[in-house]
């Protein structure tokens, strides 16, 4: 009936029986795996096998494939898990049975406090007609330290990278906006769950070294003077670096204030940039954007096996047509050497956005919106070796595994597909933890 190291036969009956829902609905993410690995469930070889799986079904079956040899805790270990990540309709469907009575009274017996339950039908009905930000999911936020970088990795990769010297390395600014005005905006609901993000984001750059502003509830015109402020702070001109984090409805190009009215994201890159804030020439500035770029849900499609489509083919022209003529002309060569270095009017930048042009973000009420979620887990596990483009390339990675769970609505299995931007002209390494010695 029970090996000495493994699992009771109930329990895999119970494995196998809901194998296929549980690979279909579950969602394996380093808190749900962190938590079997405290049990000593899993090993770290283990838990680093799922997590490297590239898709949400494969982390999810190699992890059900693992638990029956794991010995006698692993279900109920499996279950505390699935509850602990608001997953309980799937923990209910593996205990609530005739034969598991007794498994059923050890639950509702428990001294732990059950979270808000959100997966169910009528809490995600209740929430279809929410404007502008999709309320889905039920992952919850990493709290991992952020990983150190090494000594050795700093000193093969600063020469090419730019400099991140400074302690701290720069300032922060969070705006966040969730409650809206009913009056002056009654089509912007509250939203839910971004206090958690601005938690995150506060606490994951804090751990970076640098200094974080919030600010919550600002209407436009008083997002325009916090940003405005924040980029003639004079301390820029001593550190290494700048982050702005814009959370709020939004649409295509802008955000919304408290009170309805828009911010253009496009003013905003400009008031960092290097004509309205020479105290950040040179330097990298980071945005990341939690907000709807329109209303249109992205419903996913089937993936189906196809050729590759070949490269276009190379056909580089230089856009001007006549550059380089005239550059013989010695005299203005050496008029051109006399002149100070010119900078773009916008260079050094780099912004994430949570979804594409034209489509809604997703939002979880309880545990923060889908990208700020995947940016925080990612800079946690990966700033200590990665550079930031990559890291938004593997955030984009994590989205695109991403589906709503929300049966009897349009929105179950719905996609987000987030993006990002550069004008950055080296490697962005944060080098986390690591201050060099002169």
């Amino acid at each position: 009936m029970l090996g000495e190291c493994g699992m009771l036969e109930r329990d895999k009956r119970g494995l196998r029986k809901y194998a296929v829902t549980l690979c279909k609905e579950m969602v394996v993410d380093e808190l749900f795996v962190q938590s079997l690995q405290t049990d000593d469930i899993l090993t770290d070889s283990m838990a680093e096998g799922i997590l490297a799986e590239p898709t949400s079904h494969k982390r999810s079956w190699r992890l059900l494939s693992l638990l029956p040899k794991r010995g006698p805790r692993a279900f109920s270990s499996f279950c505390s898990a699935l509850r602990d990540t608001e997953q309980q309709h799937l923990c209910a469907l593996l205990t609530d049975s005739p034969e598991r009575d007794g498994e059923r009274q050890r639950y509702v017996d428990s001294p732990l406090p059950l979270p808000t339950q959100e997966g169910t039908v009528s809490a995600k009905r209740a929430r279809t007609q929410e404007s502008m930000e999709m309320c889905l999911d039920a992952d919850s936020p990493i709290t991992s330290p952020v990983l150190p970088c090494t000594p050795d990795f700093y000193l093969s990769h600063c020469q090419q990278s730019y400099s991140m010297v400074s302690s701290p390395r720069g300032l922060a600014l969070v705006i966040s906006n969730v409650s809206f005005d009913p009056c002056a905006a009654p089509d912007l609901d509250s939203r839910k769950g971004g206090e958690v993000d601005e938690e995150v984001l506060r606490k994951v750059f804090t751990e970076l070294d640098y200094i974080v502003t919030v600010r919550r509830d600002l209407t436009a015109q008083g997002m325009r003077a916090c940003i405005e402020q924040f980029g003639r702070q004079q301390q820029h001109q001593t550190v290494s670096s700048c982050v702005v984090c814009l959370l709020s409805h939004g649409v295509e190009g802008a955000i919304y204030g408290t009170d309805g009215q828009l911010l253009e994201l496009d003013w905003v890159f400009e008031a960092f940039d290097n004509a309205h804030c020479p105290l950040l020439q040179n330097k990298p500035k980071m945005f990341f954007i939690q907000a709807c770029r329109g209303e249109e849900m992205d419903c996913g499609v089937e993936q189906s096996d196809g050729p590759e489509r070949t490269q276009s083919p190379g056909c580089e022209q230089r856009d001007a047509g006549r550059e380089g003529e005239g550059d013989g002309d010695t005299r203005q060569m050496e008029e051109r050497g006399r002149l100070r270095v010119k900078l773009p009017q916008r260079s050094d930048m780099i912004c994430g956005f949570a979804s594409l042009k034209g489509t809604a973000a997703m939002r979880n009420t309880k545990r923060g919106s889908w990208f700020i979620q995947e940016v925080n887990s990612a800079l946690r596990f990966r700033a200590r070796d990665t550079h930031l483009s990559d890291i938004l390339v593997q955030v984009n990675g994590r989205i695109k595994d991403r589906e709503g769970y929300a049966p009897g609505t349009p929105h179950h299995r719905c996609k987000e597909m987030s993006e990002f931007t550069s004008s950055l002209c080296k490697d962005l390494y944060l080098f986390p933890k690591y201050h060099p010695q002169y």
